[in-house]
C-alpha cells in the first residue's frame, strides 16, 4: 500500500481552532479522504529567534500556555500540535520529504520578517511538489484590498480608511473544524518520534530559558479558551458593550478597565472577524457608542495599522519611512533606562512602566502618557527605542500596532497636533485621584497623601523623612522639570516640522518625490516661508502653538 500523504497546517499566529480557514481547509482534505491523506498541524518553534525578536519573560509564558492549550483543542477534534524545533527555512525540506507531505495550508503574515520566510518556503515547497493553501484571517480586511480601493496608496487617517473599509464585505467567521476520523488523524511515526515520544510537545518555560520562580501573578493567561471565555464574559455586559467609550477608561485603574482582549488577537487565540460578529450582534437594535471610540472602533484602528504597514516600507523605523517626520531625537542612555525601568521621578509614569514590566499589559491611555513622555513630551529621545522596549515588555506587542501607536503619540505620523502634550502629572489625576494606582506600583510612596503624591520633590525633607520616602534616596529626582522641558521641546518639534516641509518642497522641485528621505538637519529659520493661500495656515498653527505655551 502507498504510504499515504500528510497535510500540513502550520500554525504561526491564529494560534486557535475557531474560525481558522486555512486549517479548516486542510481538516476537510483529510476527512473527505482518510484513506489517502493524514493531519499534521505544526508549530515550528525557531531557536533563532532570540537574534531578531526581543520577547520578555511574560510574553514568553503567554505562548507557552497558549500552545498547550492549543495542542489540547486539537486533540478534541482528534489531532494534536507538533511542535518543531528549528528554522523554519531548514526545517521544511526535511519534513517535505520524511512526512511525504503533499499540502501545506498557512494564515498569511504582512510582517517584513515572516514575508521573506514566507516566500522561502513556498519556493521550497514549489521544488517538493508541495500544494499551497494560504488564508488571509489575521485581520476582518485585506489590506492589499484596501490600497487597491485607494489608488494603490495606503490610506493616512482612520476616516479613510474607515470610508474604504466600509465598501468591502465582511467575512462570516467559521466554527471549529469537525472531529477528525481516526485514520485521518494518526499518522505513522516518524523516526524521531519513535526515539522520542514526546519530541514534539509543547515547550516547558525551562526549555523557552524562563525562570518561572522569578515572575509575578499571571493575570492574563495565554490560550483559546481563555480567549474565548473573557470575550463572553465581556459581551455579557451588553450596557457596557453598548456605552463603551475608549477615553472614558481608566489608565491608572487597580483592575482593567477595557477587555484586555488584545493580547488574544495579537497571538490569533481569537479571532478579529468573531469578536466583529459577536459585538455586531451585542449592540444590534441597541442605543450604542459610535467609532472610532466605540469597540467596533477599536477594532478598525487595528485593522487601520496593519493596512498601511502592510505596503509601507521600513513602516518600524524613522529613516527611509515615507510616512513619518524626520526628527533629531537626543541620545540619552540614562534617561532610556529611568523610563523604561519606572525611575524617572515622575511616580505617574514611573507607575504605569513597572504595571508594564510586571504585568505585561498597561491601558492605551497609559501608553499614551509614557509614550509622549519619552519622546516630544519630556526624554526627546526617538520613538524607536520605545518602540523596542514595548516589543520586549508587551504581552500583545503587535508589529503593525506597535510602530503605528508610537509614530502616532511621537506626533511622527497620523496625528500633528505635536503642542498637545500630556502632562505626567494632571493627566493620571483626572481618574485616580488619590493615588491608589500609584500606591500599588511605587510602594516607597505608599504613605504619601493624595495631595502630593503625584508631585512628591514639593513636599519638604522633614515630611518626606516621616512619609518614609525621601525623593533622591528611596525614590528618585525627577530626571527632567516637565513644565520647563516640555516648552522646549514643542519648539523642537516645531522646528522639525518646518524642517521636513521644506525639505519635502525641495524634492519636489527636484522632481525627486523622495518622501521618506531623512530632511536636511537645518536651523528652523532657514525654512521657506509658506506663500499664497498656506500663510495663514501656518500663522494659525504657529499662533495655536503660542497660545498652548502660555497656558501651560
Amino acid at each position: 500500500m502507498a504510504k499515504r500523504e500528510t497535510i500540513v497546517h502550520w500554525f504561526r499566529k491564529g494560534l486557535r481552532i475557531h474560525d481558522n480557514p486555512a486549517l479548516t481547509a486542510a481538516v476537510d482534505k483529510v476527512r473527505a479522504n482518510p484513506a489517502k491523506y493524514c493531519l499534521r498541524p505544526i508549530f515550528v518553534l525557531d531557536p533563532g529567534i532570540r537574534k531578531w525578536l526581543r520577547v520578555g519573560p511574560n510574553r514568553w509564558r503567554f505562548l507557552q500556555q497558549t500552545l498547550v492549550v492549543l495542542d489540547q483543542n486539537l486533540r478534541s477534534i482528534n489531532s494534536r500540535l507538533y511542535v518543531v524545533r528549528g528554522n523554519p527555512v531548514e526545517v521544511f525540506p526535511k519534513l517535505f520529504t520524511e512526512w511525504n507531505v503533499s499540502l501545506l495550508t498557512f494564515e498569511h503574515d504582512i510582517e517584513p520578517y515572516a514575508v521573506k520566510r514566507d516566500k522561502t518556503v513556498e519556493e521550497q515547497a514549489k521544488k517538493h511538489h508541495v500544494e499551497l493553501h494560504i488564508e488571509k484571517s489575521h485581520t476582518i480586511f485585506d489590506p492589499e484590498s484596501i490600497v487597491k480601493k485607494n489608488a494603490g496608496k495606503p490610506p493616512l487617517t482612520y476616516q479613510k480608511y474607515a470610508t474604504l473599509a466600509a465598501t468591502c464585505k465582511i467575512p462570516q467567521p467559521l466554527p471549529a473544524p469537525q472531529k477528525l476520523p481516526a485514520k485521518g488523524a494518526d499518522p505513522e511515526a516518524d523516526n524521531e518520534e519513535r526515539k522520542n515520544p514526546s519530541c514534539y510537545d509543547p515547550p516547558t518555560m525551562k526549555e523557552l530559558d524562563v525562570d518561572e520562580a522569578t515572575m509575578g501573578e499571571c493575570k492574563f493567561p495565554g490560550g483559546e479558551t481563555e480567549a474565548l471565555r473573557r470575550m463572553n464574559e465581556v459581551l455579557r455586559r451588553k450596557a457596557w458593550v453598548c456605552n463603551f467609550e475608549k477615553p472614558n477608561t481608566s489608565p491608572n485603574s487597580l483592575e482593567p478597565s477595557t477587555t484586555v482582549l488584545s493580547p488574544y488577537l495579537k497571538f490569533g487565540c481569537l479571532s478579529v472577524r468573531l469578536f466583529y460578529s459577536r459585538i455586531s450582534e451585542t449592540i444590534k437594535g441597541q442605543k450604542h457608542s459610535q467609532p472610532p471610540v466605540s469597540l467596533i472602533g477599536q477594532i478598525m484602528w487595528r485593522e487601520f495599522y496593519y493596512c498601511v504597514a502592510a505596503v509601507t516600507p521600513n513602516y518600524d523605523k524613522m529613516v527611509g519611512n515615507g510616512i513619518c517626520l524626520q526628527v533629531d531625537w537626543d541620545t540619552n542612555n540614562d534617561h532610556l533606562e529611568a523610563w523604561t525601568h519606572g525611575r524617572t521621578g515622575y511616580p505617574f509614569i514611573d507607575a504605569i512602566m513597572r504595571q508594564l514590566r510586571q504585568e505585561g499589559w498597561i491601558h492605551h491611555l497609559a501608553r499614551h502618557a509614557v509614550a509622549c513622555f519619552l519622546t516630544r513630551g519630556d526624554l526627546w529621545i526617538s520613538w524607536e527605542e520605545g518602540q523596542r522596549v514595548f516589543e520586549e515588555l508587551l504581552l500583545d506587542a503587535d508589529w503593525a500596532l506597535n510602530a503605528g501607536n508610537w509614530m502616532w503619540l511621537s506626533a511622527s505620523a497620523f496625528f500633528h497636533q505635536f503642542f498637545r502634550v500630556y502632562s505626567p502629572v494632571a493627566f493620571g489625576k483626572k481618574t485616580d485621584p488619590e493615588g491608589k494606582f500609584i500606591r500599588k506600583y511605587v510602594p516607597e510612596l505608599a504613605r504619601f497623601p493624595a495631595g502630593i503624591i503625584y508631585e512628591p520633590w514639593k513636599a519638604n525633607l522633614e515630611t518626606q523623612k516621616k512619609l518614609g520616602g525621601i525623593i533622591g534616596k528611596d525614590y528618585p529626582k525627577r530626571i527632567v522639570v516637565h513644565e520647563d522641558i516640555s516648552k522646549v521641546n514643542i519648539q523642537r518639534m516645531s522646528a522639525a516640522y518646518k524642517r521636513n516641509k521644506a525639505q519635502k518642497e525641495e524634492d519636489s522641485e527636484d522632481g525627486a518625490g523622495a518622501s521618506g528621505t531623512p530632511g536636511k538637519k537645518r536651523p528652523a529659520s532657514t525654512a521657506p516661508s509658506a506663500k499664497g493661500k498656506a500663510a495663514p495656515k501656518k500663522r494659525k498653527i504657529e499662533t495655536t502653538i503660542e497660545k498652548f505655551l502660555k497656558k501651560k
